[in-house]
């Protein structure tokens, strides 16, 4: 503790400064490295060595100093060390001996802990081997499972297989190489997956294409019963309604609705698009399997709306419609059971299309086709497969807007057809009235289409007023409202009766009012056929409303909103105007033939010299043949007309006689010819009040007769004959006694009138006493009518 101050005397004795610092350096255990280094660069490494010898002289100084200071201390010290060192010495004895003893006994030991540690080794390496062997028995074990779930084409299990040994093995498998195998394969596997799930589903997709037309075809069987049943419970209801209606008590009928299941009735297998679509999504390639199905349905679809140019649509319309309905089915089955495989829009663009494309091959088809039959038919399939696609939420309007727009060509072909029928009764029918021989027949000719002029049943055979013309017809305008009914059903529209009423009345004006009429006025036709022809067209007339029933009934209109006269057909109108068409062709053809009779100026003698007190020929056969006509009317034609029949014949007759004393063949005539025509006219106004009477015309027209007909030439003849003709020009006489005359014609005619002085007035001398008078008379009256005019 001293040394501090010895140190710094000895230093402050003869140290310099060089030594001082050396020794600080020392002192401090600084490196003396860059001091040395200096020395030696500089060339002077002389003075440090001295320097450095002078300080270890120094330092041993000190030491001594230090010994000498501490010196007891250092024996007690040194003698401790020796005894220390004895110690040492016996503990070295005693420790050598015990490890050499230890060492003797741990040299077994550490042979058997060597051989444990080794066991332990073993046993680590064998459990680790273990382990590892079980996993690769659980992988190899997996990939056989894998494989043979492959094999058994059970895709889904091979691919949860296949994810277990991917997820939770293929890490862990120690063995490399079974490693590196099982990894390069796993994607293999998914390849072959992928691609025979896509097969299967590439052969179900050719499956259920074949598959659509009998799965169109069974859902369209099924919407037809559907409407079968439907329209029979309407006819059971109408009827029911109809009896009702008549008084003949109130009847019950009950609705069965049946409830069907088209899912569990249409049967088609979807299990492989299911089990397709489930691989993909296990795949994670679910989107594009979506894609992959759509574009190959939409090619399907594109494909089934082609038309077969190697065979007829009308061959072919049910295949085509059946084969577009089973699509949309599959396809709305797969939109509501696949789990988000289509999207409805994907479905709503594919029907777009499809709406699309059928409604202008319709319209293109239909603008080809020539029977009504062959459009109808197209039409009710169509009509079943809106009702079919209906029911599975597509909106078919679109499609029986084309039909709509068709109803005009449908109808000119049925027109057509109906023309070409109608001709064929007209030309065919004899026109002579038609004998019925058994009930029978009277219930399809005149019940069927209320044709009876009396409810009770006639006896048979029943001669008909009507021929075979009548009850044809009725059925070709009844098979035209049946067809018209047809194909507007189920269409666009559901109140479809004012469409069918106003091509019914197109029908029997166009076709059947315009062939009628043709008939009457061809050329050849008879009295009697002209005559039939007008019955059977007031038959026809009256057949109008029975026809106006019939569509409502079969358009579902009740029949009483039809039965007003404001709902009456227009047709009923214009064939009353035919038949006064008709009556004015028999009339012509009846006076034709009076004319034929009647030829006054050839048969009779205008200036005979001779009375003759007996009818002239000619009137027997113009009677004889007014006779038969009028018997003929009688049976067959109805009051009014026979009357117009009977009162034309006889005007013509009367014109006729006026006509033949104005005719430019007669120059002169005299009293015996006037005689011999009053003779004439009397036996023909007997005959028509005989007539008249006869035929009950006198209780219907009590202010009329046929004799009235003849007024012009009684008129005529009372005025020639009588004894002052001139009073035909006072007005109160003519108007009373010759109303019916003209002055023209009146002046004409007594222009003609000459007597001979041995004429008949001569002759009548001694019955009448003032001959000249009537002569007289005769020349004021010509005179005074040819001042007027």
């Amino acid at each position: 503790m001293d040394s501090k101050p010895k140190r710094r005397t000895v230093i402050e004795n003869g140290d310099t400064g060089e030594d001082l610092v050396l020794a600080t350096l020392i002192g401090n255990g600084d490196d003396l490295g860059p001091l040395i280094r200096h020395a030696f660069e500089m060339g002077r490494p002389e003075p440090l060595v001295h320097q450095l010898k002078h300080v270890v002289k120094k330092k041993e100084v000190e030491i001594e100093e230090l010994c000498k200071t501490h010196y007891e201390e250092f024996i007690l010290a040194v003698d401790e060390l020796r005894g220390v060192l004895v110690d040492a010495e016996e503990l070295k004895s005693d420790l050598a001996s015990d490890n050499f003893r230890l060492q003797e006994v741990g040299s077994a030991l550490l042979v058997k802990l060597e051989e444990l540690l080794e066991s332990y080794s073993i046993k680590k390496n064998v459990t680790e081997a273990i382990k590892m062997s079980k996993i690769c028995i659980k992988v190899l074990e997996l990939c056989v499972k894998c494989n043979h779930h492959i094999s058994e084409g059970q895709f889904y299990p091979a691919l949860k297989t296949m994810y277990l040994i991917d997820r939770n093995y293929l890490r862990n498998i120690p063995v490399n190489a079974i490693k590196i195998v099982i990894g390069k394969n796993i994607p293999i596997i998914k390849a072959h997956i992928e691609k025979k799930v896509t097969t299967h589903f590439n052969e179900w997709l050719v499956h259920i294409r074949s598959s659509a037309k009998d799965i169109g075809q069974t859902a369209i069987g099924h919407a037809a019963s559907a409407r079968q049943r439907d329209e029979e419970m309407l006819e059971q209801q109408r009827k029911a309604e109809e009896q009702n209606i008549s008084g003949l008590g109130d009847l019950v009928y009950t609705l069965d609705v049946e409830e069907v299941d088209e899912d569990s009735v249409l049967k088609f297998d979807l299990t492989p698009l299911y089990r397709s679509y489930h691989i993909h999504a296990c795949l994670g390639i679910q989107e594009q399997f979506r894609e992959y199905y759509y574009k190959n349905r939409l090619l399907q679809l594109n494909s089934d709306l082609q038309i077969s140019s190697s065979q007829p649509f009308v061959e072919s319309y049910q295949t085509y419609l059946a084969q577009i309905a089973g699509y949309f089915i599959v396809e709305d089955r797969v939109l509501r059971t696949s789990g988000g495989l289509l999207s409805a829009d994907q479905v709503e663009t594919m029907w777009e299309t499809t709406v699309a494309k059928v409604a202008s091959v319709l319209e293109e088809q239909f603008s080809h086709m020539d029977s009504a039959t062959h459009l109808l038919l197209v039409k009710d399939y169509i009509t079943l497969l809106g009702a079919t696609l209906r029911q599975y939420g597509y909106e078919v309007g679109s499609v029986l807007e084309v039909l709509d727009n068709s109803r005009d060509k449908y109808h000119e072909l049925l027109l057509e057809e109906c023309r070409h029928q109608i001709g064929s009764v007209l030309s065919s029918d004899t026109y002579e009235q038609m004998v019925m021989k058994k009930d029978s027949d009277y219930d399809n000719n005149v019940l069927a289409y209320h044709l009876q002029i009396s409810d009770i049943m006639p006896a048979f055979p029943y001669i008909a007023p009507f021929s075979s013309m009548v009850p044809d017809c009725c059925r070709v305008v009844r098979s035209f409202i049946k067809g018209s009914v047809d194909y507007m059903s189920f269409g666009v529209n559901s109140n479809f009766f004012d469409v069918v009423r106003k091509y019914l009345d197109k029908l029997l004006i166009d076709v059947l009012n315009e062939a009628v009429l043709t008939k009457v006025h061809s050329a050849g036709i008879g009295v009697s056929q002209a005559m039939q022809i007008t019955a059977n067209i007031s038959f026809l007339e009256g057949a109008c409303d029975f026809f106006l029933r019939h569509a409502a009934q079969l358009c579902g209109i009740p029949v009483r909103s039809v039965e007003r006269p404001q709902a009456s057909l227009t047709a009923k109108m214009v064939l009353k105007t035919s038949r006064d068409a008709a009556y004015l062709a028999l009339l012509n053809l009846v006076n034709s033939k009076l004319e034929e009779f009647m030829a006054l100026a050839e048969n009779i003698n205008w200036t005979s010299e001779e009375i003759s007190q007996n009818n002239n020929e000619y009137m027997n056969e113009v009677v004889f043949y007014l006779d038969t006509l009028l018997s003929t009317a009688q049976q067959i034609l109805p009051l009014d007309a026979l009357y117009k029949v009977g009162s034309g014949a006889l005007e013509h007759i009367s014109d006729s006689i006026v006509a033949a004393f104005l005719s430019d063949s007669v120059k002169r005539f005299n009293a015996n010819a006037v005689m011999v025509i009053n003779n004439d006219l009397k036996m023909l106004e007997n005959f028509a009040d005989e007539r008249f009477h006869s035929t009950g015309l006198s209780e219907i027209y009590k202010e009329g007769s046929f004799r009235g007909c003849l007024i012009e030439a009684r008129q005529l003849i009372n005025l020639l004959s009588s004894s002052q003709p001139e009073n035909f020009m006072n007005p109160v006489i003519r108007e009373k006694n010759y109303n019916a005359l003209d002055y023209k014609k009146v002046a004409s005619i007594c222009e003609k009138f000459k007597d001979s002085a041995d004429g008949i007035f001569g002759s009548l001398s001694t019955r009448n006493a003032k001959p000249n008078s009537r002569k007289k008379s005769m020349d004021v009256l010509k005179k005074r009518l040819k001042d007027f005019n």
